[in-house]
């Protein structure tokens, strides 16, 4: 492959990490895991920016979160994939681009991937990085299952799975993973890295052309997998930036998190589980507690060390199911609040204003705002 930077060396044969494998997930679990509050919002924040950079309004994309633009920006902030996937649905209904995956991926810098990116770069050779990166990605935000992929040849592949079947936003997710991956690479070995191929299962689109500009190497659709090829001479070069320490210490820090995350999601998952079979019941922490064989203060610790508070997972199970109650349109106001546990629907009104920022009726299809 052209273009090896200057500063990269080539040692001896490198041992390549071993293929991470990849597990199916039980249905309730990944229905679990796509709704726990465990993605930063780097993605939404970059896309804010670029809507901001056209005039155009942001926050009815954050309608019925109860987020604001500030936590949007705000590195500390973790909503759930679902609740992602529907603002970037949004977004896209409002930005012009048709290739706005690419514009957000090509935008975003080593420094976006916050102590991955630190644990990447100060490792010995891009190999090692490759696949410490690929190990550790959910501490990144990212929005699709990743695998590497170690090929006869000697070329590795970062490989990477939609979390949801069927998922229709597949063009976007795939356009920003694949370029901020390439930014990252980039920043890594130089400007002169490029990936052997792109593959990629959706047809071609019409901004095709901006793929291969971006890219600079060949360009597949319709392939049997989603993979970005790397040709195998690049992964024994040694990365200017290693730092045995740093590289230690980052990646502790990344381990930590994933565990965190695994602990987010058994902790969280089981919480809004209960939540959801006895929403009509307003059940209390000490009641979901007990449901969980924890007392309310163990209950509570794990809540906090997970970053969570047990009211507002309560107030976003809350808010989901109400919003699917009013849009589905078969129940009155009050009645679809007794199914979230309020009894009086004025409370119910002020609740949902205080979660959304305005009336259930808002939220109404069209023909049932008189009800």
């Amino acid at each position: 492959m052209d273009n090896a930077p200057a500063h990269a060396k080539r040692p001896g044969p490198m041992r390549h990490p071993l293929k991470a494998p990849r597990f199916l997930t039980p249905p309730a679990e990944e229905e679990a895991r796509n709704s726990s509050a465990t993605i930063p919002t780097t993605i939404l924040a970059v896309l804010a920016q670029t809507a901001d950079e056209l005039g155009v309004a942001v926050d009815p994309w954050l309608a019925g979160f109860g987020l604001s633009r500030e936590q949007i920006d705000a590195a500390a902030t973790r909503i759930s994939y679902r609740q992602t996937i529907t603002i970037i649905r949004r977004a896209l209904r409002t930005l012009p681009y048709p290739d706005i995956g690419l514009r957000v991926g090509a935008r975003q810098t080593l420094g976006t991937f916050g102590v991955l990116g630190l644990a990447m770069m100060t490792q010995r050779t891009f190999g090692q990085a490759m696949a410490i990166g690929i190990e550790n990605h959910p501490v990144s935000g990212a929005l699709m299952d990743l695998e590497l992929e170690l090929m006869d040849n000697g070329d590795a592949a970062l490989l990477a799975h939609p979390r949801a079947s069927g998922e229709t936003l597949l063009p976007f997710l795939c356009e920003e993973l694949f370029a901020s991956s390439l930014m990252l690479c980039r920043s890594l070995l130089g400007p002169g890295f490029r990936l052997a191929r792109l593959e990629l299962t959706y047809p071609e689109p019409a901004w095709a052309a901006e793929y291969r500009r971006l890219f600079r190497c060949e360009v597949r659709f319709g392939t049997p997998h989603n993979r970005a090829v790397v040709d195998g001479q690049w992964l024994g070069m040694e990365l200017p930036t290693h730092h045995p320490v740093s590289a230690k210490q980052a990646l502790a820090i990344c381990r930590e998190q994933s565990a965190s995350l695994e602990r987010q999601n058994d902790v969280v998952a089981s919480v809004e589980r209960m939540l959801r079979a006895h929403l009509k019941e307003h059940p209390r922490l000490g009641d979901i507690a007990a449901g969980l064989n924890l007392s309310e203060r163990t209950l509570r610790r794990h809540l906090s060390a997970c970053g969570q508070v047990f009211r507002d997972i309560h107030d976003r199970i809350r808010t989901e199911r109400a919003l699917e109650l009013l849009r589905a349109g078969a129940l009155r106001i009050g009645e679809i609040g007794n199914a979230v546990g309020f009894s009086d629907p004025r409370e119910f009104r002020r609740a949902f204003k205080r979660w959304t920022g305005g009336p259930p009726r808002a939220m109404r299809p069209p023909r049932h705002h008189a009800q």
